[in-house]
């Protein structure tokens, strides 16, 4: 498990509702039915407006990938490469072929497939150069998806509050009932206010980093099979490829060498 993502939810809705506890409030005081109602349905509504429903669903699909502990691959993804770039020095690009069937990522396994066919090493970039756009743009829209969802709800949580207010109103001959009342409405807004900063909008955040990582991991795949297909140096190779990764990884790959 991601350790940063349950900490971080705990540690926001613990403050929370240690904060309403410490003023003398509970818990019971803002769990509103009607204000969730309104607000998630609400927000859940607009967001299906702007998006379709494919990528809604995908989007909240991969919320529990943001909970998982990431994956730290890179290190070993680049010296699977230099493996590979050894055996092509040795016995040429077509011995890669029977390696295919033991690589799971498809990304990989289409570049690898390429280049044991003789495609060209300008040819080989451009068709997955396509590919890898296309893969990015279709991963952009998912934490595009909460963003709106960030950007929807607080709007939607002042709506909640004006309904809510406008029942008050109906009230007005007896005091007890517009304080209640008046209370009861503003739950609204804590809701669209507090699930846009405390959820949405760290679930896009995390989303991107996590999709940025995805997208530096082919970009190494695909300059490690172009560079064997034009016959670098293994250690060379080595050399390049850890250029795409930050300081620690490359300490990692100093203390494991």
């Amino acid at each position: 498990m991601d350790k940063a993502s349950i900490a971080g939810a705990f540690l926001a809705i613990a403050g929370i509702i240690a904060g309403l506890t410490i003023e003398g409030g509970n818990v019971g005081q803002i769990m509103q039915p009607t204000a969730a109602l309104i607000v998630f349905g609400g927000t859940l509504g607009a967001v299906m407006l702007q998006f379709p429903l494919t990528t809604v669903l995908a989007a909240f699909r991969s919320l529990g990938s943001l909970f998982a502990a990431p994956r730290k691959e890179e290190t070993q993804l680049i010296r699977d490469l230099v493996a590979f770039a050894n055996k092509a020095r040795r016995n040429g690009v077509v011995s890669l072929d029977a390696d295919l069937a033991a690589i799971p990522d498809p990304f990989l396994k289409q570049a690898l497939m390429l280049a044991v066919d003789g495609t060209e090493p300008a040819d080989l970039r451009n068709i997955m150069r396509l590919s890898l756009d296309s893969l990015t743009e279709a991963e952009e829209r998912l934490p595009a998806v909460f963003e709106s969802a960030g950007g929807f709800s607080p709007t939607i949580g002042i709506l909640g509050a004006v309904l809510g207010l406008i029942q008050v109103m109906q009230h007005l001959d007896n005091i007890n009932e517009v304080g209640r009342g008046i209370a009861v409405a503003f739950v609204a807004t804590i809701y669209g206010v507090g699930i846009a900063n405390l959820f949405f909008l760290p679930f896009a955040g995390k989303m991107r980093l996590r999709i940025h990582a995805s997208h530096r991991r082919r970009e190494i795949m695909l300059e490690g099979v172009i560079s064997i297909l034009e016959g670098m140096n293994p250690r060379m190779l080595e050399i390049k490829l850890f250029g795409f990764l930050n300081g620690e990884n490359q300490r990692q790959k100093e203390q494991a060498a």
